[in-house]
């Protein structure tokens, strides 16, 4: 008679874990229907080729399965890549880094200069909240944003308040799109952004808002939205959203890089 050890019960558990955390994943994308079909034909499979053990269907079944690892990757990358951002993004693995040297820690110089540069985007940001002047602008934390500092023109300039109002002029070319700001300089302007489908945003926010918690939730950037409409200040990070932000507290936001 087969005997069940505390081995057996840990293997049960991680694989319990880890279909709740693929569950979780699609339904945060919107890609459910494909995970029940996914599910469905894994259940038709074992009912055919192991139980039933009919032959020829389920050879057929079999190829299929062999290369159903493939087409898993192709239908969801997108998702693959963003699970593999996140566990890139917690701090645990960071200490790991830190643990064998390959993530630096900022020394107090890096810090004063990031004090230094603080000041002009929260300046920047009460100034265009008060002239109902539309602004997103995020910031690069660990993941680097390379990819949708592409997306946009390269601008590599110290950061200063009045070029931040200048970049986000309603008439100037580069105003429409996202400012990213990386290693302690602004990289780039009217920059595109992924946009979050979430249902849960409140209807008053706009586009702005919804690419600032696309970003957010890709990767481990901050970002910073001046309202249009309201002028009101909000920051975006790990998916969430903070809004009607004093300069007191967006001082405090940028200087954490996360709230």
């Amino acid at each position: 008679m087969p005997t069940i050890n505390f081995k057996d019960i840990i293997d049960i558990f991680l694989v319990a874990v880890a279909l709740f955390y693929c569950y979780k994943v699609m339904k945060q994308s919107r890609s459910m229907n494909i995970f029940y079909g996914i599910l469905l034909f894994i259940s038709v499979w074992i009912l055919i080729s192991k139980v039933l053990e009919m032959k020829l269907l389920g050879g057929i079944l079999d190829q299929l399965v062999s290369v159903g690892a493939l087409a898993i990757i192709i239908l969801f990358q997108e998702d693959i890549r963003r699970f593999f951002y996140n566990i890139g993004a917690r701090q645990r693995a960071h200490r790991f880094l830190r643990f064998f040297r390959l993530d630096k820690r900022k020394n107090s110089s890096e810090f004063r200069n990031e004090r230094e540069t603080i000041f002009p985007i929260v300046m920047a940001c009460m100034n265009m909240s008060k002239q109902r002047v539309g602004a997103l602008i995020v910031l690069q934390n660990d993941l680097p944003l390379g990819d949708f500092m592409r997306t946009g023109e390269e601008v590599d300039a110290k950061i200063t308040q009045r070029l931040i109002e200048n970049i986000f002029f309603k008439n100037s070319p580069l105003h429409d799109g996202a400012m990213v700001i990386a290693n302690g300089r602004i990289a780039a302007a009217s920059c595109i952004l992924p946009i979050s489908h979430d249902l849960d945003i409140p209807k008053e926010f706009g586009l702005r808002h919804r690419a600032a918690k696309g970003i957010s939730k890709e990767t481990d950037a901050l970002a910073i939205v001046v309202s249009e409409e309201t002028g009101n200040i909000t920051a975006a990070y790990s998916d969430m959203l903070r809004s009607h932000l004093s300069a007191e507290e967006l001082e405090t936001v940028l200087m954490k890089g996360k709230f």
